[in-house]
């Protein structure tokens, strides 16, 4: 029926003028006056088979979204010159444009499309290259400057990552001690200023490795180095996510505990550090036997003490353990403040 149509309505000349079309327009269509497809542009084959539209009703492959309500030929021949929105009926739906003008033939119309906005789908969708599009055709130009614009940001955006990346880094090693993985002063500080600033209750725990000296000048610096690691990770390990372990240097470290409202809780976390610190940590064929000694400050919600003074109260906490024989905890008190000696320094064994 198609081949039929074709042969019975396309004079030798009028081939002539399709293998124009073809060339300058090849998402042309051309029907007869009944409204029935006789010719298809070689773009159009590519979305559908020529032998799958030549012979069917335009309106029967087409959707007409703009104007509406068009249902006959002669509707159509009223749209001359009149600018088309539709859609194929049949997946994959693709929507178009289009323009229909009378073909040579009295009667016969030629509609020629295009894509509109929904080219570069269209072009992924049917692997269509410039020679689908007519050779003045400005669409290849602007898919190229599509894909560099599309490069160029895929590229921005992957240096952005970078760059990104880049910053977290250098600020996770600006707050991060490179011995211990653990934060270092620099970070305590800014979250416990945070903490103060908002008013909210906290412990802040001080602990002296009792003996550390004597390891590191007995064993050696990478004896004392793995010690220091072992014991930051104890301290990791009977703490919340929610708590920061840092070192002070040295061997000393504080542990800051935001929101918490139980003197008691800081206690029993005191006591399990002590107890796993007082395990032989073994470094190659050698034991090193450490302890530590705790002061630690439970600041309540309405407390205005700063963190200087926090750190001087815990300060005095710390060596009030070391001066009752180690491997102790003490809590911090005004009393305690009151009887604290003048010369507090204990020499490290």
């Amino acid at each position: 029926m198609g081949d039929q149509i074709n042969m019975a309505e396309l004079t030798v000349a009028q081939w002539g003028m399709t293998d124009m079309l073809d060339v300058i327009c090849p998402m042309h269509l051309v029907l007869n006056k009944t409204g029935h497809i006789i010719h298809v542009g070689p773009t159009l084959e590519k979305i559908h088979s020529k032998s799958d539209w030549i012979g069917q009703r335009f309106l029967e492959v087409f959707v007409l979204q703009r104007p509406r309500s068009i249902s006959s030929a002669k509707e159509l021949h009223e749209l001359e010159s009149t600018k088309l929105h539709l859609r194929l009926r049949h997946p994959p739906e693709t929507s178009l444009k289009g323009i229909l003008v009378p073909g040579l033939i009295a009667g016969q119309m030629v509609v020629d499309l295009s894509f509109g906005i929904s080219v570069v789908d269209a072009v992924r969708e049917f692997s269509l290259t410039n020679t689908d599009f007519a050779p003045t055709d400005l669409t290849i130009e602007m898919l190229y400057l599509v894909e560099a614009k599309s490069a160029a940001m895929e590229a921005s955006r992957k240096l952005n990552l970078r760059l990104r990346d880049s910053m977290i880094v250098a600020e996770e090693q600006a707050f991060t001690d490179t011995l211990t993985g653990l934060k270092n002063r620099r970070a305590f500080d800014f979250i416990m200023d945070r903490q103060i600033v908002a008013r909210r209750s906290f412990g802040l725990m001080q602990i002296d490795l009792d003996f550390f000296k004597a390891v590191n000048d007995t064993l050696g610096h990478a004896a004392g180095d793995h010690v220091l690691q072992t014991a930051s990770r104890i301290m990791i390990d009977e703490t919340r996510d929610s708590d920061s372990v840092a070192p002070l240097g040295g061997d000393e470290f504080v542990i800051f505990f935001p929101d918490v409202t139980d003197p008691e809780v800081l206690r029993n976390i005191g006591q399990r550090i002590i107890f796993q610190l007082e395990v032989p940590i073994h470094f190659q064929e050698q034991v090193c036997q450490i302890s530590a000694s705790i002061g630690t400050v439970f600041r309540a919600t309405e407390s205005s003490s700063t963190a200087k003074q926090l750190f001087e109260n815990v300060d005095i906490a710390l060596y009030a353990s070391k001066k009752m024989g180690r491997a102790q905890q003490t809590f911090f008190s005004e009393e305690l403040k009151a009887n604290a000696w003048d010369d507090r320094t204990l020499t490290a064994q």
